[in-house]
């Protein structure tokens, strides 16, 4: 029996055991539409990876059952006993065929047109031929004794059989299974032949997790002896200390390694998933994948399975076109779908997209009518990506016919509601004609993750940081600092006006009902701003400490009807904190992940406004006396590192940090006294690099402007910030100094290296990060400050195979470039990028209209390459009239 085949079955029967539940409880509460849809989850599930493996036989009783089901959660059929009592004896069929195919290896002979007739007929609306009281016999057409008992009343001899603490963490199992041989019995055995030396064994979950137990309470007695030694100055004490801290964390550290797999072993599905959907659809599918050795928690790895396969199959289904299709719109007969992963600021980012039709925003649109789901009004005022966000719903899809493999409106959902389970996010970014790209954003482990510890009420709390987008300290009333943000009361709502837009704020003190909330109280507050799904809102808090790596504790039973917390913790001083979940905080206050009509109207920023982008700056100092400043957007994480875990090496100084070696690249050659060391750290694709600073002072929100021109390496020039005159640091040349390669890590991947693009950029500071960057990538770049220059090479007979422009420019602004450009002339249907600090939707719509192919925010260095090679690799798109 091959892994494919097994895994479906242990799956499978997994899914008919919370079949069995559900079932019953429905016929108990038939109004519970959360159970109803769970139970036709579970079907469609069992049906569609039926049809990839050949399972005739099943898929028909389950297409048959999902049937009915269907109408169940339409609501033109209703949940009665009989129904509920039909829908368990095929459970109770699928589990006998089930229990033949694990035996053999093949589904067992037999005939279930009797069951299938009673659930079509049930399906028209009339009583059905078979009821639990005839499942022993009437959907066996073959004799009882020619087909196995049920899997619950037999065991399996399968080397996948399952112990009890097995099924409860089925990833580790399967992990064990593919990793460890499975030896011979011992009387099978030679007599003579040595044993052979296991270089794997199968360790049970339950002892991982104690082991995990009780390394959490030796950080936790380690930290309290630190504070001790600290306090006493007990000099024998140190050096024993220091060891027993360094081996600790080598401890939790190996502990935390035995949980981690790569998410290889959840994609080793999906290419013959592809090929199977290739010759149902009948249509031409590559499927590439990059990073199947990026490592991640197994329990992460479990839950990200099931999405994976959903959104595969809806990108072939759905995203792909045929090949008459593709040729008619000039593309490759063949369509890609592409798997990315990799690792970003403690985090995994997971990318699958395909070169395919795209979203088709105005069926999204009429099907969001139909269904009720917004007015004409609210649709009319809403972006296409808002629009784009409706896939996610329950129910929703826009495929005209129902198949094996897509339509009935689950995949999304599923998709959507298992990445949330793990605190995750997922965006959606579609072109039309060019494809669709989704973005699943998840932590790296549930064991342990970053954390920020706030206080509010006198009380401590951890927000996992994934969902943290940045900290703002806000005062009550203004200043006359526009730099500094302000909270106010409109009516009854508390905002934040924050660049450009009022962020709705959530007081934490008032929504745990910890004290009364007033905004009169204090003179200033600090507010966390989180995302959850699309959307963005402020969390009002008392004081921030740091960020923390936690050991995450499941929340007691007592406490899990309180949607506010995801979990608890122990800190370093035995203090028990509970850990927020910002998913349940939108909905306790009404915004959920899926509506953005509240945000939307909220927002106070116009088109027609006239200012100047400002870029968020860090500021400090390294080594001389003079302010330095690099964009915050490009830090991942800001650490104090003690001086005793720097080590020297023959290439400089390193630290080990999350389990690989970070060199460490200093601005000076004069050493610091201090006990710590602050570090900014920069992180991309797996390369990490730090940046050893003296003192970290502010981060500051500015219109960047380079007066004078640096004449050293390592700096781009001097500005004004806050008044002081601040260097400007060339970060692109202190990352080469840690890996050569830093930004030719794409290059290789990049069939159009030979690619010419034009940069138009009237910032001296963009424009020097962003060209190298490119021509580092393996692009030809021309750049150019101003859109009349750039004007200038087209009357001048230059092209270009792409242009990425700024949007905010002096003489000409991008808008007005853009209609240029597609108004007439040779350079009429290049794709062209629009590239600006502002992410608003109606910088982005405005764009789209006035020609531009694609929108990316500054700094995201991937999101322009990714946009870059995706309008390479499609025809022109059709130009814009004059």
């Amino acid at each position: 029996m091959d892994d494919l085949l097994a895994d479906f079955i242990t799956e499978t029967n997994e899914n008919l055991a919370e079949l069995d539940v559900a079932l019953v409880k429905l016929e108990q509460m038939p109004g519970d539409i959360a159970t109803l849809s769970l139970i036709f989850r579970l079907v469609h599930t069992i049906k569609g990876t039926c049809g990839f493996l050949g399972l005739t036989r099943l898929e028909r009783v389950a297409h048959a059952a999902e049937n009915v089901l269907g109408m169940l959660r339409e609501g033109t059929l209703a949940p009665t006993a009989e129904i509920v009592s039909l829908i368990l004896t095929t459970a109770d069929q699928i589990k006998r065929i089930l229990a033949g195919l694990t035996e053999s290896g093949q589904e067992p002979a037999g005939d279930d047109q009797a069951l299938i007739a009673a659930l079509n007929a049930a399906a028209a609306g009339e009583k059905p031929a078979v009821t639990a009281a005839d499942s022993a016999a009437a959907p066996q057409a073959a004799p009882a004794a020619e087909l196995p008992a049920a899997p619950a009343e037999s065991p399996q001899p399968q080397p996948q059989a399952r112990t009890q603490a097995q099924e409860q963490h089925p990833v580790t199992a399967e992990a064990a299974q593919q990793a460890t041989p499975v030896s011979p019995p011992a009387e099978a055995a030679h007599p003579t032949e040595a044993a052979p030396s296991a270089q794997t064994i199968r360790v049970s979950v339950d002892v991982l997790e104690h082991l995990m137990t009780l390394v959490s309470e030796l950080v936790l007695t380690r930290n309290q002896l630190l504070q001790l030694a600290r306090k006493q100055e007990n000099a024998a004490f140190s050096l024993p200390l220091q060891r027993l801290s360094q081996i600790t964390s080598e401890l939790q550290e190996g502990v935390m390694k035995s949980r981690m797999q790569p998410i290889g072993n959840a994609w080793n599905k999906l290419p013959r998933l592809v090929r199977d959907l290739s010759h149902e659809l009948g249509k031409k599918i590559e499927l590439t994948m990059h990073g199947a050795e990026t490592e991640l928690d197994r329990q992460v790895l479990e839950l990200v399975k099931d999405p994976l396969t959903h959104m595969v199959r809806n990108s072939a289904d759905h995203g792909l076109e045929p090949p008459e299709e593709r040729r008619a719109a000039h593309k490759p007969e063949t369509g890609r779908i592409s798997l990315n992963a990799f690792h970003e600021g403690g985090h995994i980012i997971i990318e699958v997209s395909d070169d395919g039709r795209g979203l088709s925003t105005e069926r999204i649109r009429a099907k969001a009518l139909a269904l009720g789901l917004a007015t004409e009004a609210e649709l009319a005022g809403m972006s296409e990506s808002q629009i784009h966000r409706f896939i996610f719903r329950a129910g929703f899809s826009t495929a005209n016919n129902v198949s094996a493999v897509s339509g009935r409106g689950v995949g999304m959902d599923v998709v959507k509601t298992n990445v949330e389970r793990i605190g995750g996010t997922i965006d959606v970014k579609s072109v039309s004609g060019i494809g669709t790209t989704f973005t699943i954003k998840i932590p790296l482990t549930l064991a342990i993750v970053s954390a920020l510890i706030v206080e509010a009420g006198g009380e401590r709390f951890a927000i996992p940081q994934i969902s943290v987008q940045e900290l703002v300290h806000a005062r009550t009333q203004s200043n006359g600092n526009e730099a500094e943000p302000v909270i106010e009361r409109i009516n009854t709502t508390l905002v934040l006006r924050l660049r450009n837009h009022l962020l709705p704020l959530v007081a934490l003190t008032e929504l745990l009902q910890l004290a009364p909330f007033s905004i009169e109280q204090q003179s200033h507050y600090y507010v966390i701003v989180v995302q959850v799904g699309a959307n963005l809102f402020g969390i009002i808090v008392d004081r921030i400490f740091d960020t923390e790596e936690i050991v995450v504790k499941p929340v007691a039973a007592i406490l899990r009807h309180l949607t506010l917390f995801s979990g608890n913790t122990i800190l370093g001083d035995g203090s028990v904190i509970m850990i927020l979940d910002t998913n349940g905080i939108a909905r306790a206050v009404g915004l959920n992940a899926a509506e953005e009509k509240y945000l939307q109207s909220k927002t106070v920023f116009s088109e027609n406004t006239v200012e100047r982008e400002k870029t968020n700056m860090l500021l400090f100092r390294a080594g001389s006396s003079m302010i330095k400043a690099v964009p915050l957007a490009l830090v991942a994480r800001l650490e104090d590192i003690p001086r005793e875990q720097i080590e020297h090496v023959s290439g400089g100084k390193v630290t080990q940090y999350r389990g690989q070696l970070m060199p460490l690249i200093s601005m000076h050659d004069q050493e610091s006294e201090e006990p710590t060391q602050a570090v900014l750290v920069f992180n991309e694709r797996g390369r990490i690099m730090g940046l050893m600073v003296d003192e970290i002072l502010d981060i500051v929100a500015t219109e960047l402007r380079i007066e004078l021109t640096a004449a050293r390496p390592g700096l781009l020039g001097t500005a004004v910030i806050a008044g002081h005159a601040t260097d400007i640091v060339d970060i692109s040349y202190w990352l080469t100094q840690a890996h050569q390669d830093w930004f030719s890590g794409t290059q290789a991947q990049n069939p159009e290296a030979a690619a010419r693009l034009l940069v138009v950029e009237d910032s001296d500071f963009f424009r020097d990060l962003i060209g190298p960057m490119l021509n580092a990538s393996g692009y030809h770049v021309t750049a150019v400050p101003t859109a009349v220059q750039a004007l200038q090479l087209r009357d001048g007979g230059q092209m270009f195979d792409a242009i990425v422009s700024d949007i905010e420019m002096p003489e000409m602004d991008g808008f007005a470039f853009a209609r240029a450009v597609r108004a007439g002339g040779p350079w009429r249907e290049i794709p062209m990028i629009a590239l600006s600090s502002r992410s608003s939707d109606a910088d982005m719509n405005t764009a789209r209209e006035v020609g531009f192919t694609d929108y990316v925010v500054k700094f995201d260095r991937e999101a322009l390459i990714e946009s870059i090679r995706q309008c390479l690799a499609q025809p022109p798109a059709p130009a814009l009239a004059a």
